[in-house]
């Protein structure tokens, strides 16, 4: 049974290690004859009998295959309008029978990586669609909105935390972190100086492997030690 009020919204980041990607789902109806879609994140109504997280759990899972993903909760959004901004949006919603309720959802971003080395995480669906943020200029209902403070909220979380590395493959070049940091970012680094603040950092692991398959130049790869990031922060408080 589901419950009338409470919904859940996800806005689902990828990295093909040249853009930010977000995952779409198409919203399909038809109206005297006329096949119209629309682009929509993936969310749904909460079940009675289970909690948030679980919910998107299950929704990312039934809609595009994706299970053991990060996932953190970022903002709630309950205007009373927020579902019906557009005669597209009121239609759909009439020939879907959705209940005429005030609904409030829980937003939630997660994080994947969808380069070639991690394409496998991904299920793509027939109504399924990967599209460059900045390429993203219309959704239903207030998904913008939703898709616009993910954005803002991720690129807060990064300079606090080391998410940007879910992004990533397990192992990714210095450039290819480089990369991910200024397209998140909208700004561009010093190659040298970026280097140098990251080689500082005892979680970051070079290893004894190079790139394969590039044209020139095959560059050191790298991975991410979440034990060592944990054991670095706990060393750190305990000098404090």
């Amino acid at each position: 049974m589901l419950n009338p009020n409470v919904s859940v919204d996800c806005v689902v980041f990828g990295f093909d290690l040249i853009n930010l990607n977000v995952l779409l789902i198409d919203r399909n109806f038809t109206k005297e004859g006329i096949v119209y879609v629309d682009l929509k994140l993936p969310g749904d109504l909460i079940q009675m009998n289970e909690d948030m997280d679980d919910s998107v759990r299950r929704i990312l899972t039934e809609k595009m295959g994706l299970s053991n993903v990060y996932l953190k909760q970022f903002m709630s959004f309950g205007s009373p309008g927020r579902i019906k901004r557009k005669e597209r949006d009121l239609e759909w919603l009439r020939q879907i029978d959705y209940p005429d309720e005030h609904i409030i959802t829980i937003a939630y971003y997660s994080l994947i990586d969808i380069s070639e080395q991690g394409s496998a995480k991904l299920i793509m669906g027939d109504n399924v669609r990967c599209c460059p943020v900045h390429e993203i200029t219309d959704l239903v209902m207030d998904h913008m909105d939703i898709l616009k403070s993910a954005l803002e909220h991720l690129r807060i979380d990064i300079l606090n935390q080391p998410i940007a590395f879910e992004l990533l493959p397990e192992k990714f070049t210095l450039s290819q972190l480089q990369k991910l940091y200024e397209v998140l970012l909208g700004k561009t680094f010093d190659k040298r100086n970026f280097r140098k603040k990251f080689a500082n950092m005892k979680y970051l692991i070079p290893l004894n492997e190079k790139q394969v398959g590039v044209a020139h130049g095959p560059a050191r790869l790298h991975i991410f030690s979440h034990d060592l990031y944990i054991k670095t922060m706990n060393d750190n408080l305990a000098n404090c």
